[in-house]
């Protein structure tokens, strides 16, 4: 079967590796690159830590407002999956190249999967919500990450459509943990090895598009009087130039590869974010996390007590992280052997 795989963004990547593995094995699967994220270590590091095939197309979209991005990549995607005629479409997560990806396959009638189904913040000022939604709804093949997952899709009408896989992540990081471990520096050259520290991942728009609010947010954390690990998104890095702030504890670092990354997560004390996809990972490294939102589309990791959500204007940050403490065992809300999952249902639509 021909299946045309498409990512565009960091998150995508991560998902990507080790299902375009095992659906390369029997399969002919394209990978389309969008280039929604075009900084190296967010994109072609990426693709070269996880040993991901070169892709096939890569659109070079950059980035634009909603509209322009998710328009130019509907136009780029719907010529190629014209020329390739492939029999199923991939798409991950909840981006802008994921709506682009869904609404092309679906206007050209080519079953869709949509990979990460089923997630709802129930806030959509977020971008990302509008864009899982209509994914869903648009797809033929519903991989849910959680049990939870699969009953809001249930719930919606989609059941005969679902089916709940687990998370990738879960074997992207079994993956890629054990390599991390063997091969990267980072910690020495962060000069971090055997220290207490937290790790810092800041980019929704509420979060970092107001200088204001992120200067009140960085002088909050800065006032934890511990040290913070803080690797800059490039949407964030703009900002940081209109801002006036004194950070004592907090050491900015620019993007890091995958590997690095996931070693600084692994090591960390905790791990503060407004990132669905660190929520996640924190969970599956048995890291406490600190969320700065109001809500999350990973409700398993707060209910399980290992996630906390706090309101970035909150003036009680610094004693909200301090006394939250994670229980000492958790449940493997996200599934195990989730790519053979995933796979098994792929082939038997081939069949």
């Amino acid at each position: 079967m021909k299946i045309i795989s498409i990512a565009g963004a960091r998150p995508q990547f991560i998902k990507l590796a080790p299902l375009s593995e095992k659906l390369s094995e029997n399969h002919e699967e394209l990978i389309v690159h969008t280039g929604q994220h075009y900084d190296f270590e967010m994109s072609q590091k990426i693709f070269l830590d996880l040993g991901i095939r070169n892709p096939h197309y890569h659109l070079g979209i950059g980035s634009g407002s909603h509209a322009t991005q998710t328009g130019e990549m509907m136009k780029a995607l719907e010529e190629i999956m014209i020329k390739e005629n492939p029999e199923l479409v991939v798409v991950f997560g909840d981006t802008n190249t994921t709506l682009a990806g869904a609404l092309a396959a679906s206007k050209l009638s080519i079953p869709l999967v949509h990979v990460e189904a089923g997630l709802r913040s129930y806030n959509r000022a977020m971008p990302e919500e509008i864009n899982r939604v209509v994914t869903d709804h648009v797809s033929e093949y519903l991989f849910a990450p959680t049990e939870s997952a699969g009953r809001l899709l249930k719930g919606e009408g989609l059941e005969d459509k679902t089916y709940v896989t687990g998370d990738i992540m879960v074997d992207t990081i079994k993956m890629s943990l054990p390599v991390a471990l063997e091969t990267s520096s980072v910690l020495s050259d962060l000069d971090i090895d055997n220290r207490d520290y937290n790790l810092l991942t800041l980019h929704r728009n509420y979060n970092v598009d107001d200088p204001l609010v992120l200067a009140g947010i960085l002088k909050q954390l800065d006032n934890l009087g511990e040290l913070i690990i803080f690797p800059v998104h490039p949407r964030t890095r703009k900002m940081l130039g209109e801002i006036d702030v004194s950070l004592k504890n907090i050491v900015l670092t620019g993007p890091l590869g995958y590997f690095d990354f996931i070693m600084v997560e692994n090591s960390s004390k905790r791990i503060i974010t407004d990132s669905g996809g660190i929520q996640k990972e924190a969970y599956i490294l048995k890291k406490p996390c600190i969320t700065l939102r109001t809500e999350t589309e990973w409700v398993e990791t707060v209910e399980e007590k290992w996630n906390l959500l706090v309101d970035p204007s909150d003036p009680a940050i610094c004693q909200k992280i301090h006394s939250f403490k994670a229980p000492a065992t958790q449940k493997k809300v996200f599934g195990e052997d989730v790519c053979n999952k995933m796979v098994s249902v792929i082939d038997s639509i081939s069949t």
